[in-house]
């Protein structure tokens, strides 16, 4: 049994299916990627996955710890431990990189929890703590501040949007770094790439295809999806035989 556990999920958007009969087990203390190409659903299953408003309008069911969780807000799973770091960070004016890190904290964020996070992350506290988190940070420093802040909230699932969009070749080795030391923790996390660079670091991984799942497997068997840009499957745009050679 998987902590995230999808059964038979579908989900359309003005009767176009973007999701379709998806049931996936998400292994608990495992790093999962969920690959594929652009438009094949992924960050869709990311949002489902976590409540948004926009995507809670599906068929089939996804339980939590073996508990259905379908009918819960996205405040509600996010005080059962999911959590999603988005593919572009929220920018926000008048709130410093301490205060933003403290709330998602909460309880015990004390300065100590502030400053640690932001060492996990390779971010320098007495450079960061007092700055604001808006368009003066980069791209990758606000990707690693919001790092920082899942760090502190200790979740149980992490759900990431292309960890490696926007951010330079150090960053994203940061990045992996943490996401390896929150799996020591006991963390599940779950990476919605198309980068065989991200795929690398899972333990396990789904391939999508139009909102289907298509395959599943290690990293090494599904490595050929990048060598060749597709797998052999069923789908009615499954290439001739002698283009997958």
């Amino acid at each position: 049994m998987g902590i995230i556990e999808l059964r038979d999920v579908s989900l359309s958007f003005d009767e176009h299916p973007i999701l379709q009969h998806l049931s996936i087990d998400f292994w608990e203390e495992h790093i999962h990627a969920v690959v594929g190409p652009n438009g094949a659903g992924k960050s869709t299953l990311a949002h489902t996955i976590m409540g948004l408003p926009d995507y809670r309008q599906h068929s089939g069911d996804i339980l939590y710890d073996g508990k259905s969780i379908k009918h819960l807000s996205v405040d509600q799973r996010a005080k059962q431990g999911i959590t999603l770091a988005w593919q572009e960070p929220a920018r926000f004016h008048g709130i410093s990189v301490e205060e933003f890190i403290q709330r998602a904290a909460g309880k015990g964020g004390g300065a100590r929890t502030v400053e640690s996070s932001l060492e996990l992350v390779g971010l320098d506290p007495d450079r960061y703590m007092a700055r604001d988190v808006d368009a003066t940070l980069s791209g990758g420093e606000r990707k690693r501040i919001e790092l920082a802040s899942i760090v502190a909230m200790e979740p149980r699932v992490v759900l990431m949007d292309e960890p490696d969009s926007g951010v330079d070749i150090d960053a994203i080795q940061s990045i992996f770094e943490v996401l390896g030391k929150l799996k020591q923790r006991g963390t599940t996390v779950i990476m919605i790439t198309h980068s065989g660079e991200v795929l690398k670091r899972a333990d396990h991984a789904f391939l999508l295809c139009s909102g289907a799942l298509v395959d599943k497997g290690t990293v090494d068997q599904l490595s050929s999806y990048f060598e060749r840009k597709c797998v052999p499957c069923t789908h009615k745009n499954v290439p001739d035989e002698e283009v997958l050679l």
